[in-house]
């Protein structure tokens, strides 16, 4: 009854509440119990310091790793709320953290990444991870489109947008649709050697004809240089016999 009072309260934003019963809850059944909630309430109520201290306890460590996971999403909050923005985005970096997963934490987890990413002003890197945290989200817990949207008239419109996000959808399907691309990449090559290949037969070809041409009009002249030499050479003949009568 006091966890679920407990989540209840957290649920309708009671924090101080929630945070009362859950760990009345955690002394009575023993065991990390809902830290990452109770880490969120501390944060709610303005004691980020706290929930960074409860994601060092030692009772953290005996998380399973979706409640980990959160714990350490709640946690990169507080450090935020701190002003410790690098800090935050690093303490993301985990192996969970990987785009090609697609676990119940994920979409949260990407999300949160971006946003600290975005708060620390690298806004590319996170219009990327907004668009793996929105490819993941199922369940629709996350406002992923809409700050995808907010940060696509920031980055330079539609051309930059597309490239980001073909680069994010080739981050998630992995490294066998690489070796693909660059087989693709190779053919693509070769089609455009071919190509070229056949430009360079055709002019060739071309040329060739055009010298055949020239040859055959130089043969022509020749021909008739050859006639006007033999008349003049007649000609000269029939004076020749004309003036000795």
């Amino acid at each position: 009854m006091r966890e679920g009072n407990g989540l209840a309260a957290y649920l309708t934003g009671e924090w101080n509440e929630a945070l009362s019963e859950l760990r009345a809850a955690r002394r009575m059944a023993g065991g990390p119990g809902h830290l990452a909630i109770m880490a969120d309430c501390e944060r709610a109520m303005g004691r980020p310091e706290r929930a960074v201290e409860l994601s060092r306890s030692e009772e953290a460590t005996q998380l399973d790793q979706e409640d980990s996971v959160e714990l350490r999403i709640v946690a990169a909050g507080a450090r935020r709320d701190l002003g410790e923005i690098e800090a935050s985005v690093v303490s993301l970096q985990i192996a969970e953290l990987d785009p090609k997963r697609q676990e119940p934490w994920s979409a949260r987890l990407f999300y949160a990444y971006a946003d600290n990413l975005a708060a620390a002003g690298r806004e590319r890197e996170a219009f990327t991870w907004f668009v793996h945290a929105a490819n993941a989200d199922d369940e629709d817990e996350t406002d992923a489109p809409d700050r995808l949207e907010e940060l696509a008239e920031k980055l330079g419109g539609p051309d930059v947008v597309e490239e980001l996000v073909t680069e994010a959808e080739a981050a998630e399907i992995g490294d066998d649709d690489d070796l693909d691309d660059d087989a693709a990449e190779v053919d693509d090559d070769f089609d455009e050697l071919d190509e070229k290949l056949e430009e360079d037969e055709e002019a060739d070809s071309e040329a060739a004809v055009d010298d055949k041409a020239a040859d055959g009009e130089a043969a022509d002249d020749k021909t008739a240089d050859d006639k006007a030499t033999e008349q003049d050479a007649d000609a000269d003949n029939a004076g020749g016999g004309a003036r000795a009568q």
